[in-house]
């Protein structure tokens, strides 16, 4: 029997978490303890099922209990908004970071039997905002509160992006200082924007052997070196090679210049500490950098983090890690059936099928893909 007649769709979708797993650290972390029917595996389920449905609050979730198959798919018949606060601001968030990591690194699976022998990897951030009322440790501004999603992201090709690392600290922490612990792998090409612009970083960057796309300050200070020749119909407007900063916060490795006209037609100076590669390629990398906007207006709009589920440190993260969760598992699905599909139209024929036997989603897939 094929082993997808045995989950219903949601089943199947679910399927990549890694259970054994998850009750290991259960365990260890005490997770679980006198809980009668919420369990960590449950409330999982339950938040993953509400993310899918774009459940607002936890009201909303404790209706959906009404509906049979979910009562099934967790193992009880009703459940008070009240429990699954008291859950969601107990569940570590190490647990979900973890679950996240694993989803990562079968997806990578996917990703190296393709022969990606340098993936690009972008890096940028995104802040979630927050009433100060409700959140005053997450204060931001005077009136403002807020926290940041800092974020690696894998580019494989235009259809297929992951989210490879993340980084989730108060909406004041300026995005330079996540650097350091989002580069970590020099068999990859790091994007990423000009917030991310800090000299002493990029000596250090070169120095120890990772490669970097950026865009430069406006402002920056540029002591040319040389140029390069260029085709006679690139593109490109220059490519040159300078000492980059002022006499006093200045770089000491030589870096490349390239400069190129963006979309609304204004001239952007990237730099870059590649010099095997053309031009033309250099601005091609940076220009996939759009792949991580797109990311973080998918997560707004399609899964659920601008309605947050508690007040404590604790349930913001466990949500915007649950957000990432559902992302996987969507990208999992795209991979495994080598769907050229964009997510949310396989988001939608889940939500469609979802308490029917996995292989009819599935067969959704051969169909729309069949001439």
């Amino acid at each position: 029997m094929d082993k997808n007649t045995l989950f219903s769709a949601f089943g199947k979708w679910v399927s990549p978490i890694n259970i054994q797993k998850l009750s290991e650290q259960v365990e260890e972390l005490k997770q679980d303890y006198y809980t009668k029917k919420l369990t960590t595996e449950a409330f999982i389920k339950l938040l993953l099922f509400a993310q899918l449905h774009e459940m607002k609050s936890l009201h909303e979730m404790s209706d959906a209990l009404l509906d049979d198959n979910l009562q099934a798919a967790l193992g009880f018949e009703s459940l008070s908004a009240s429990q699954l606060s008291r859950k969601n601001n107990k569940v570590n968030p190490t647990i979900l970071s973890t679950l996240f990591l694993d989803l990562v690194s079968k997806i990578q699976g996917f990703h190296y039997k393709n022969g990606k022998n340098m993936p690009l990897k972008i890096i940028d951030s995104s802040t979630l905002p927050l009433n100060l009322t409700n959140y005053k440790w997450a204060k931001f501004r005077k009136t403002k509160a807020g926290v940041k999603l800092h974020l690696r992201l894998v580019f494989m090709d235009k259809d297929t992006i992951y989210p490879e690392k993340a980084v989730i600290t108060p909406a004041k922490e300026h995005d330079r200082n996540q650097l350091e612990i989002l580069v970590d792998d020099k068999e990859a090409m790091y994007v990423f924007d000009r917030g991310y612009v800090d000299y002493e970083r990029f000596d250090s960057m070169t120095d120890e052997g990772y490669f970097f796309v950026s865009r430069l300050k406006k402002n920056a200070v540029i002591r040319e070196l040389g140029n390069f020749s260029l085709p006679e119909d690139s593109t490109v407007l220059s490519d040159r090679m300078a000492y980059i900063g002022t006499t006093q916060n200045r770089a000491d490795n030589i870096f490349r210049l390239v400069e190129v006209i963006d979309t609304k037609r204004n001239p952007l100076c990237l730099i870059t500490n590649r010099f095997d590669l053309s031009a033309e390629e250099i601005s091609e990398i940076y220009r996939s950098r759009w792949a991580i906007e797109l990311f973080f207006k998918w997560l707004k709009q399609h899964v659920e983090i601008k309605h947050f589920y508690g007040m404590s440190e604790t349930a913001i993260q466990n949500q915007i890690y649950l957000a990432l969760i559902a992302f996987c598992l969507n990208v999992l699905v795209q991979l495994e059936t080598k769907s050229k599909k964009p997510l949310l139209r396989i988001t939608r024929w889940l939500r469609a099928a979802i308490w029917k036997p996995a292989y009819i989603w599935l067969r959704r897939f051969e169909e729309a893909s069949s001439p």
